[in-house]
């Protein structure tokens, strides 16, 4: 099962998380990947962050990467989004 957990961080504090699972296998890695931020910012009514050459080396080598304010066009009230893959 691919899954995707989602945390919002303020102050080194965890203020809101959630985890998504996809078990259809049929679309591809980075379309989950891509359809699974999409819902996690759709939860947490935020814009889809803008993907920077940093964040996809950092996914790709460790399955997980943050968004502060210079990936998001709207100010936000939080330090950072942060994205991390969780496959069993």
């Amino acid at each position: 099962m691919f899954r995707m957990w989602g945390k919002l961080i303020k102050d080194n504090h965890l203020i809101k998380d959630m985890t998504v699972c996809r078990s259809d296998y049929s679309q591809s890695r980075t379309q989950m990947v891509f359809d699974c931020l999409d819902e996690i910012c759709c939860d947490f009514d935020l814009e889809k962050p803008i993907w920077l050459d940093s964040n996809v080396k950092d996914f790709q080598l460790h399955a997980k990467t943050r968004f502060g304010r210079d990936h998001f066009i709207e100010s936000i009230d939080f330090d950072y989004l942060e994205i991390q893959i969780i496959e069993e």
